[in-house]
Formats: C-alpha cells, structure tokens, sequence
C-alpha cells in the first residue's frame, strides 16, 4: 500500500535532517539528501506499520500551504513516498471468505493478488 507525506528537510551546519509534520516523533537525517530520502522512506514505513499494528489511525496528509510557514531560508518541502507491504514484520494469519464467482473470474483474469486487495482495502476501512 502507497503512503505519501509531505516532509520538511532541514540543512543545518551538523547535515541534514528531515521530519514528518503529520507523523508525530517521526524525524530522521544523513550526511547527503540522498542518504536522508532513503532514511525517510524507511522511517516513515516503520512508523506506518507500527500505527496499524496498534491500532492507532493514521493522520491525513497536510496541506503544504500551510507547512510553507515552518519553511525559512534553510529548509524546503518535499513529499516522501513508501510502498508499505502490510504483511511486512508481521504474522500473517489464513481467512477464509466467501465472494461472487463472477468477481473471482474477473480478479483472477486482472491477475490480482487477493490477500494484498484485502489488506489494502480493510487498512482503507480501518482509516476512514
């Protein structure tokens, strides 16, 4: 499942460093733009895997407009982007259900993967 946050990175004298207005605590840095986007990246799926394990909602994300004011000369906006595979850290338990066998023939003929439409869709559910 696809998240995206708008994050501010901040270029300071010690390097540079990066934090999610909208994922409190959720902050990460490096030495280079490139080591801090991968750093980021990898944050922001621990923090996302962590809220849904435990239940906690996840925030929508903010409008940029209004994080241009947390912006001055030393720092800049950017959206960072995660593919979080939900089964990720996590055991994965069998469910049996029960569907249309003309919905079947059509996800099967899309070639979709059953289980990753089921997480996506009950995490959508859940945060709704």
């Amino acid at each position: 499942m696809v998240f995206i946050y708008p994050a501010i990175v901040h270029l300071d004298d010690d390097g540079i460093w990066l934090e999610f207005s909208d994922l409190d605590g959720c902050t990460t840095f490096g030495d280079n733009i490139e080591e801090v986007y991968d750093n980021a990246v990898e944050a922001m799926e621990v923090y996302i895997l962590s809220a849904l394990e435990n239940n906690i909602s996840l925030p929508k994300s903010s409008d940029i407009n209004i994080l241009k004011k947390y912006v001055d000369d030393n720092s800049f906006i950017t959206f960072i982007k995660a593919n979080v595979d939900l089964a990720k850290n996590t055991k994965s338990i069998k469910k049996t259900l029960t569907i249309p066998e003309w919905l079947n023939k059509l996800a099967i003929e899309k070639n979709l993967n059953f289980s990753q439409v089921l997480q996506e869709a009950l995490v959508k559910k859940i945060n709704s």
